[in-house]
């Protein structure tokens, strides 16, 4: 399958999974030099060849469609490791609606609920609020803190990378279900992973994890 293919293929999975509702959302691939990221205002279920622009790694247009608004979004998380090849952003209903609640702590938005959340996706810290399509989204991911391969921008929604395509698609589904989770227990005496638990998780599965300095 070509990067295109695999761009169709992951904007269908997104959809189906229930995290892009209408036309939100965008996602792209790294192919060599070039970004291949979703157009403006397509829906991620119905994307055709024609539907993607090219862009260079400093945001250079190179041909296609017209990129979407958020593409620094994207731009930063590639720029931040070399290992990033696929990023999907998306408005999640439960990504979305946690992310508009104080963030668990400094560098993890997220609290530790259960083991497979830290073992796939590991820190996801809180970005400041930002208008959508805003530069500055693409500064907040680059300079942010610490280690991470998601993260939730406040009031807005998820962003995520993976290894690929298929690895990106599933995290964002962990970050969702792991938002879900926790918007399920809130107010309740939830019994959370411990530090102990964490870092042996995030050591054995290779996940970026920052225990907290204050809870």
């Amino acid at each position: 399958m070509s990067v295109i293919d695999d761009l169709i293929a992951a904007g269908r999975a997104l959809v189906d999974a229930g995290l892009s509702p209408g036309s939100t959302g965008n996602l792209s691939a790294r192919d060599g030099e070039r970004i291949l990221v979703s157009g403006t205002g397509t829906s991620l279920g119905a994307l055709s060849p024609s539907d993607f622009a090219i862009t260079a790694l400093d945001g250079t247009v190179l041909g296609g469609a017209k990129a979407s608004k958020e593409t620094p979004l994207h731009l930063g998380l590639y720029r931040r490791r070399s290992t990033h090849r696929a990023v999907v952003h998306v408005h999640s209903p439960q990504a979305t609606a946690f992310s508009c609640t104080q963030p668990w702590s400094e560098a993890n938005a997220i609290p530790p609920l259960t083991p497979y959340f830290v073992m796939r996706v590991g820190s996801t810290p809180l970005l400041p609020y930002r208008m959508p399509g805003s530069p500055q989204l693409g500064v907040d991911v680059f300079e942010a803190p610490g280690d991470f391969r998601a993260a939730l921008l406040a009031n807005h929604g998820s962003v995520v990378a993976g290894t690929n395509l298929v690895d990106a698609v599933e995290r964002a589904v962990e970050v969702e279900e792991a938002c879900r989770i926790a918007l399920l227990t809130a107010g309740t005496p939830r019994r959370e992973l411990s530090a102990e638990q964490a870092a042996e998780l995030a050591e054995h599965w290779h996940s970026p994890w920052a225990a907290p300095t204050v809870h």
